[in-house]
């Protein structure tokens, strides 16, 4: 009984084996004609490009900015509420000062998203452009591939700057 068992297992696996090889074989022939017939595929490392470009280094040194004067004005309100000499009016105007610093951190944020997709637009245009210009199909994110592809970063990084 033992041994029946262990010839169908061994049997189940002896066709496994062999489908799997039949199917890698008709992957790899689909593959070599996938790559001659004119499919031409680039990279780019995103990352790269996003951190040394200038838009967003002056995007970050404005929320730089836009932080060192929500911190001015903070101390600013602390002051004021600490001048007040009844308890009630310092909770009313905490509560109105609180009401001011939800706005302006929304009113920060939403800018900031708004210029993170236009730079983020921009970014992917000049990519399109570029890669329609030499031919490319394709382009892939660097991090999603582990081989092969031209790798068109540095080209994208000297146009977006």
């Amino acid at each position: 009984m033992n041994r029946q068992k262990f010839l169908k297992t061994s049997l189940i696996a002896a066709t496994a084996f062999i489908l799997g090889a039949g199917i890698n074989n008709i992957a790899h022939s689909e593959a070599a004609s996938i790559n001659t017939s004119g499919i031409k595929i680039g990279v780019v490392d995103v990352n790269q490009i996003v951190s040394s470009s200038a838009q967003v280094k002056a995007l970050k040194a404005q929320q730089d900015v836009k932080k060192q004067e929500l911190a001015k004005w903070l101390d600013t309100v602390k002051a004021d509420i600490q001048k007040q000499t009844s308890q009630e009016n310092k909770v009313k105007l905490a509560q109105k000062y609180d009401k001011e610093l939800v706005k302006k951190q929304e009113a920060n944020k939403n800018e900031y998203i708004k210029k993170l997709e236009a730079i983020d637009k921009s970014i992917s245009k000049t990519i399109n452009e570029t890669a329609k210009a030499k031919g490319y199909t394709i382009v892939f994110s660097k991090n999603s591939v582990l081989y092969g592809g031209d790798d068109l970063t540095q080209e994208i990084k000297k146009i977006v700057k």
